[in-house]
């Protein structure tokens, strides 16, 4: 075999492996590209004040829920989908500094934890900060590469924001 052979065989090798590797990837799911609002969902199952505090954040019984997720945060004071619950809890029975507290844990423990970028987006809407929320709006951006329900939501709760503003504005 002639050394050009030899070089184009060696090619078509290489770009035959290139070609594998690139369909072994594009059907293997990866982390960053389907981040969950819940990052141990199974985390409930186990611990029964877990459980409980989301039961109550279904049924919208925010009070209800905080001590149950409080109980479990102290258990396991690493744990971002805690802190993001409790938030959202504080978030929803109105005691925002609370609430800011929480998300804020949740995000240092987890910078990629999208429903702590959602809430925490739409708890600054609530003190009147646009900024942050565009803030967290562009950091959901950067994590959802591929359209998410985070995403769109604090979108939505932005786009709200704003022509309550400019409505409000105009009176």
């Amino acid at each position: 075999m002639a050394i050009g052979d030899q070089t184009r065989l060696n090619s078509r090798w290489r770009l035959a492996g290139f070609a594998l590797a690139a369909a072994i990837a594009a059907c293997t799911p990866l982390p960053c590209l389907a981040d969950p609002s819940e990052f141990e969902p199974q985390a409930a199952a186990l611990d029964p004040d877990y459980a409980a505090g989301k039961k109550a954040i279904e049924a919208k019984n925010w009070d209800a829920a905080i001590k149950p997720l409080a109980s479990a945060a102290l258990r396991e004071p690493d744990n971002a989908d805690i802190h993001n619950y409790l938030g959202y809890a504080y978030r929803k029975s109105g005691r925002l500094e609370l609430a800011f507290k929480h998300y804020k844990r949740a995000l240092e423990l987890n910078p990629r934890h999208r429903g702590a970028h959602e809430y925490v987006g739409e708890a600054y809407l609530m003190v009147g900060d646009l900024a942050s929320a565009q803030k967290h709006l562009e950091e959901l951006r950067k994590i959802c590469l591929l359209p998410c329900e985070e995403f769109a939501d604090l979108e939505r709760e932005i786009a709200e924001y704003r022509t309550k503003s400019s409505a409000g504005r105009s009176r």
